[in-house]
């Protein structure tokens, strides 16, 4: 983690909170070690479907999915740090029952001047759904 700047070490401690909660959250309450991490009275998420959430928003969708799944995994595969920004590559394992769900995510944080994140935009390629 040494090679990593500041704001990606940011970033980095934003996917293990995210890992260590998955397991064990019940409400969208147990989700304020994340929203620690926010600049929660601005911030804005934009979803893989252009859907667009705020701190409350997010922690009731991110609740409901970690009720639905057993364990989550990432891979960094790519990082950049630009100003303000921070570029995240990784590979997503989602535990559902006994099949993983394997997703490619690029991930966009950018932080406000306090340095904490401020807007996320998430982009996905997932597998073809069959059927």
């Amino acid at each position: 983690m040494d090679e990593y700047g500041p704001l990606t070490k940011k970033v980095i401690e934003y996917q293990d909170t995210v890992r260590g909660l998955v397991t064990t959250v019940k409400s969208p309450e147990d989700w304020a070690p994340l929203g620690e991490l926010l600049a929660i009275d601005e911030f804005e998420r934009t979803g893989p479907f252009l859907d667009v959430q705020d701190w409350p928003q997010y922690a009731e969708m991110v609740n409901g999915w970690a009720q639905g799944v057993q364990s989550f995994e990432t891979t960094v595969r790519r990082v950049a740090e630009l100003p303000r920004r921070v570029y995240l590559e990784v590979e997503e394992r989602h535990l559902y029952g006994n099949d993983w769900l394997v997703v490619n995510s690029m991930n966009v944080f950018e932080f406000n001047d306090e340095g904490k994140v401020c807007r996320l935009d998430v982009y996905l390629q997932s597998p073809p759904t069959t059927g």
